[in-house]
């Protein structure tokens, strides 16, 4: 039971009334710090999830869990609470935040108890909304005239940080749902792709990370973790990047 290469979170639009400017940093800041991810991965998921500490996963080279400004990833009610009345100081906030997953994919628990813990924490009107399937709810996505926040995520291509980051928040790429743009989130990516070495790329897609940790443009929530077993007979039993057994290093006995 360890994290993947897997990452969950939920979009929030960049054209999202409310969610936009200065107000909306403050308000997407308090949205994260009111989700108690900890709490959500045991109850829901048994342990088999880990809370997310940034954009990318634990078993990717060069991932850290202390880039500055990933403290907005941690359950804060206080903070959250202050945050969010802040953003109401410049315009109060009306309606109800939603977030909407297809009901045919098995995500209606954890989003229940995410937006009960964004309700209970800012006491505001917060809930899940179920699209039949896939397609209904990528349709809206797509055509960028989705409502609300939406979840997201993530599956890597290739052992890299790069690719949770370039295809998800990168101007105009092919994943970038809620239509982000920065030019010095840009910049960094692009420095990174042309470093010297893996090492001096992964200290600007952190450089990178750091950004998103302020603009949030996704809030992440967690890792999802492969789940295996073995035999007592035999020993040495990893799991790759990939979430599959590294059988050549397997021993017996």
């Amino acid at each position: 039971n360890q994290p993947a290469a897997v990452f969950q979170s939920f979009t929030i639009p960049q054209n999202l009334p409310g969610f936009i400017g200065e107000e909306g940093a403050l308000r997407r800041a308090a949205i994260s710090k009111s989700i108690n991810r900890a709490e959500i991965t045991d109850a829901i998921f048994q342990g088999t999830r880990t809370p997310a500490s940034d954009f990318t996963s634990p078993v990717i080279a060069g991932w850290s869990d202390t880039i500055p400004g990933s403290e907005v990833l941690a359950f804060d009610e206080t903070e959250a609470k202050a945050l969010w009345a802040e953003a109401d100081a410049i315009a109060p906030y009306t309606g109800t935040f939603t977030i909407g997953y297809n009901a045919d994919g098995g995500h209606q628990a954890w989003v229940d108890a995410v937006t009960n813990s964004i309700k209970n924490t800012l006491g505001i009107a917060a809930e899940g909304a179920p699209y039949p399937d896939f397609k209904s709810l990528r349709d809206p996505i797509t055509a960028r005239t989705i409502p609300g926040a939406f979840r997201t995520g993530w599956q890597a291509d290739y052992p890299s940080l790069y690719n949770f980051l370039g295809p998800l928040y990168s101007t105009g790429a092919g994943s970038n749902d809620g239509a982000y743009s920065n030019p010095a989130f840009d910049t960094l990516l692009k420095q990174g792709s042309a470093a010297a070495s893996v090492d001096d790329a992964n200290g600007l897609f952190d450089q990178a990370q750091e950004i998103l940790l302020q603009d949030l443009p996704a809030i992440p929530l967690w890792y999802t973790n492969v789940v295996g077993g073995s035999g007592t007979e035999v020993g040495n039993v990893e799991f790759g990047w990939n979430s599959v057994p590294l059988l050549y290093q397997v021993t017996k006995g």
